[in-house]
């Protein structure tokens, strides 16, 4: 069996990692992004405005690192949202529509006790890079 290719993607338009991590590993054509909180890569801090401004922050790193990896918003499959706060969901939903407006991934959702440096959500995903068709 040949091995697999497999890729660390790293952009500094997006926040380091904050741990042992990395930003994104590509494995073939499959993408795993981790958790992307509402940090603001030019100050190093979450974005002040609540759970729909830190939502659009943590949606725009990750576009930054699907784009470092030559994909968009249409390659992802898959996202997990993982909230502070559970009744924060409808507001979260607002955001995500304008970034993932047709073919939505597949998507789980938790209320969690806490998120690294206090933020209020936190998103990863699972994308396919290459062209995709639709049936």
């Amino acid at each position: 069996m040949s091995a697999l290719n497999r890729k660390i993607v790293y952009t500094t338009s997006a926040p380091a990692a904050i741990g042992p991590y990395s930003q994104a590993v590509v494995v073939d054509r499959t993408m795993y992004i981790s958790g992307q909180i509402g940090m603001d890569v030019a100050f190093g801090q979450l974005v002040d405005g609540g759970v729909q401004a830190q939502t659009k922050q943590a949606l725009s790193n990750m576009g930054e690192i699907l784009k470092a990896a030559g994909g968009d918003y249409s390659n992802v499959v898959k996202t997990t949202v993982l909230l502070k706060d559970i009744n924060d969901f409808n507001s979260v939903n607002d955001v995500y529509k304008s970034f993932f407006s047709t073919n939505f991934p597949a998507r789980a959702a938790y209320q969690v006790a806490a998120l690294p440096r206090g933020a209020l959500v936190e998103i990863e995903a699972v994308a396919v890079l290459g062209p995709l068709s639709d049936s």
